[in-house]
């Protein structure tokens, strides 16, 4: 029968070290990656929805300054405005003609000038859903795994000591330094 006689020395647990780094980097590389593909399938995922808004105020000084009244909408990814009406004194509607709509911005084209000025109009965002709900917290809890990297470092390096301890208690008794009891 043979036997394998290790051979290494001054290599104290150095394997298990080594091992310990590959294995956080390989659980990092792949939590990045399941955390970018989380992210892209949460974005594909969202539901088109068309939003209405009434009676929605505008400041009349920003129609007359030339500067134009940004519409207050914070919903994600909101885009394609469309102005449904634009009242002056909440009764008289404004003519399409006397305002333009550029992105968000509702600016006066004409000199008319308004009070209580209301507007109503839709728009389009992208709504979360059961499937956006749960792809957040999947990428969510994914990503709390780097959380735990400090305590594999810490266990690495106490097994390195201990195997380090081992070695220089196995070394001191084999050196005749101390009596070994028989």
């Amino acid at each position: 029968m043979r036997t394998n006689i290790k051979t290494e020395r001054g290599v104290a647990g150095l394997t298990i070290l080594l091992s310990l780094v590959t294995f956080l980097f390989v659980i990092g590389l792949l939590v990045m990656i399941f955390s970018m593909m989380g992210g892209e399938l949460i974005t594909s995922t969202y539901d088109s929805t068309t939003a209405t808004v009434v009676s929605e105020a505008v400041d009349n000084a920003y129609l007359t300054n030339g500067t134009g009244y940004t519409l207050s909408v914070t919903a994600l990814n909101s885009g394609t405005y469309v102005i449904v009406a634009l009242y002056n004194d909440t009764t008289d509607l404004v003519t399409s003609g006397n305002y333009t709509l550029t992105g968000m911005v509702l600016t006066n084209a004409t000199d008319f000038v308004g009070a209580d000025i209301k507007v109503n109009y839709t728009y389009i965002y992208d709504a979360s859903n059961t499937a956006t709900d749960v792809m957040n917290d999947t990428t969510t809890g994914i990503s709390g795994v780097t959380d735990w990297f400090p305590i594999f470092v810490v266990i690495g390096a106490m097994v390195v000591l201990i195997l380090l301890t081992v070695i220089i208690i196995t070394a001191i008794r084999g050196s005749g330094l101390i009596e070994g009891s028989a």
